[in-house]
């Protein structure tokens, strides 16, 4: 029988210090095993780089796929590391902490519930060495993985705070599947492995947990080599269903234009960045309806965010932009938007770059505009800024790193 972490772990509704916070860790970055269950159990555990002990981190589980290995997922497979744990590791910007656990037999049956148990454990060792923010707990995973990660949303959902499920199908059980979660959902129309039927199955539970408003979501034509991202409405606030349906086959890295897969150019890695990013610390727990939005200054990652430029005049805002990683043909950036004296309730961000350069995903904005002019406009949730505060946005893109110009405007 799988055990209840729901006594053992800090409540959702605030968020509690770690028993890790503040201590020097034993826990390095690495292949590690723990026992679980009487058996022994294996995983790899990625830190920041810069790991800090008094900062509370995301923690993001990553399941590997039947046959797969939790190496695959991070190292990234023959992506590279862009692709590691789904893509999220790159866009964390140092910014989390990361675990992939093995399955027995490169699977996840979660025979009497033992990988469960084993999930309890790994969170009970990590809480108890490092510093993370017990609010932000997150799983994802394709296929096989996607079905752990299902089963996590379903038993435990007062422990973690959202799940991404890539391609996924009621594999390893559903014990409970009764209390809301922030759900995401991503699945191939031309899945031949697992149908897209299995996975809107999977998000309709959490329709209906999280009380949305029942809908059939847009999906791409057959042919149309796009992907159709769909957030539902009347969810209960702080519990979304995003469902995200794309024109190919059983993969987690699509990209479009093509029936081909990249960890470097797929969409989906920043889609679900932007899913895990929009919660941030102290969100409530099921019972009390959580807050819907984010802090005012949401960021992918609790590193410092570049020096702002100068405050503009009363009632605009300034945007400095920040090259945070780059990697042959792509880079990652961050865009900082500062109020000026006045507080800003909207704002709109506006670049030209300067060689060919394209961005593949984005988080924390709305992205319009065509060639080489970019223009990006704040998300419902980050709009408003206090006078003198910042917030932040990111993406990737293909190309060489960049730097351009950016302006800002302000409603």
């Amino acid at each position: 029988m799988s055990s209840d972490l729901g006594t053992t772990t800090s409540s959702k509704a605030v968020a509690a210090a770690t028993a890790g916070c503040g201590k020097s860790p034993t826990l390095r970055s690495g292949n590690q095993t723990i026992q679980s269950n009487g058996k022994t159990r294996s995983f790899i555990l990625r830190l920041p780089d810069n790991y800090q002990n008094n900062t509370p981190y995301r923690l993001i589980f990553g399941f590997h796929w039947r046959g797969g290995t939790a190496n695959d997922v991070d190292s990234g497979g023959t992506s590279g590391y862009p692709w590691s744990f789904y893509g999220l590791r790159q866009l964390s910007n140092n910014g989390a902490i990361f675990v992939a656990p093995q399955g027995f037999g490169n699977g996840w049956a979660n025979s009497g519930g033992e990988d469960l148990t084993f999930v309890d454990d790994l969170v009970r060792l990590i809480e108890g060495d490092l510093c993370v923010d017990t609010t932000q707990l997150f799983a994802t995973g394709f296929s096989y993985g996607g079905g752990m990660s299902y089963a996590i949303a379903c038993a435990r959902a007062n422990v973690f705070r959202a799940v991404a499920v890539f391609s996924g199908a009621q594999l390893s059980g559903c014990s409970g599947g009764t209390q809301p979660i922030a759900y995401m959902g991503l699945h191939g129309i031309t899945d031949n492995v697992l149908p897209i039927s299995s996975g809107r199955s999977l998000r309709d539970t959490f329709v209906r947990n999280n009380g949305c408003t029942a809908q059939s979501p847009r999906e791409p034509a057959s042919g149309s080599r796009t992907h159709i991202v769909t957030t539902y409405s009347g969810c209960r606030a702080g519990y979304p269903v995003v469902w995200a349906a794309f024109d190919n086959g059983h993969m987690p890295g699509p990209v479009d234009g093509t029936y081909s897969e990249s960890g470097i150019t797929t969409w989906t890695k920043g889609e679900v960045w932007k899913f895990f990013t929009q919660f941030q610390g102290t969100n409530p727990s099921p019972s009390p309806s959580p807050s819907p939005s984010p802090s005012p200054s949401p960021s992918p990652s609790p590193s410092p965010s570049p020096s702002p430029s100068p405050s503009p005049v009363p009632g605009g805002c300034a945007a400095t932009i920040e090259t945070t990683n780059s990697w042959p043909g792509g880079f990652q950036s961050t865009v900082t938007v500062r109020a000026g004296t006045s507080p800003v309730n909207g704002w709109t961000v506006n670049w030209t770059w300067p060689g060919g350069q394209s961005i593949s995903s984005l988080w924390n904005g709305v992205r319009s505009g065509s060639g080489a002019d970019v223009t990006v406009r704040n998300e419902a949730y980050n709009g408003s800024i206090a006078a003198n505060g910042t917030t932040t946005f990111g993406f990737t893109a293909s190309g060489s790193a960049a730097t351009p110009a950016v302006s800002c405007s302000a409603s």
